[in-house]
């Protein structure tokens, strides 16, 4: 059954808007910060959901990982910006990416760039959301939920992390760097496919 992923700040329960409710957390009212997570936190783990490989979830698990989202977003909200409708999703979505990449790679041993955990995460749009659009990639959302497990692991490495094949082989244990180019191709056929019945029609 396809997930719906709405926008929280446009949610139809709203009582104050997502701005405001920024404003009153930088403003130090008591309660705000707990009202802001629980608006996004539905939203964040379901955006999260099967995008951290089996390998990986011994050592923290996707709700670990979104807790850390908000104690980040948190500590540099004094830097972020609402730009566009969406903008503090996104730039939420972002922070966990760039958590669960570090994840990956940690269980695998590989070498990461070191990151200063003062420095405020990037609030610009991340490049998917440049080519496709908030309309489309809401259906990419959609689609990707329906796929099993290990092909939005795929597609959430290659599309989202920019990860090698060689990568997506060892994050997801395949034997070969093919075999993880098979994997993602099939994944992607099948995601285009859910695009199209949504009638998107993706781009070679």
């Amino acid at each position: 059954m396809t997930q719906d992923f709405p926008t929280p700040e446009n949610s139809p329960n709203d009582v104050e808007s997502t701005v405001y409710l920024l404003s009153r957390v930088r403003e130090g009212e008591p309660g705000a910060p707990d009202r802001l997570v629980r608006r996004f936190l539905p939203s964040l783990m379901r955006w999260a959901h099967g995008r951290l490989p089996r390998g990986a979830r011994d050592v923290m698990d996707t709700q670990d990982l979104v807790q850390v989202t908000f104690i980040k977003a948190l500590d540099h909200l004094d830097s972020f910006e609402s730009r566009w409708r969406g903008a503090f999703f996104g730039y939420l979505r972002r922070i966990l990416m760039n958590q669960i990449r570090d994840e990956i790679r940690k269980v695998d041993r590989r070498p990461t760039k070191e990151t200063l955990d003062d420095a405020p995460p990037d609030e610009t749009r991340s490049p998917l959301e440049e080519a496709v659009g908030s309309d489309v990639l809401e259906a990419y959302e959609k689609a990707l939920q329906d796929l099993p497990e290990e092909h939005q692991q795929a597609i959430f490495m290659r599309v989202e992390l920019g990860f090698t094949y060689q990568e997506i082989a060892d994050a997801l244990e395949k034997p070969t760097m093919n075999a993880a180019r098979m994997l993602t191709s099939r994944a992607m056929l099948r995601l285009a496919e859910a695009l199209h019945a949504q009638g998107i029609r993706p781009e070679n």
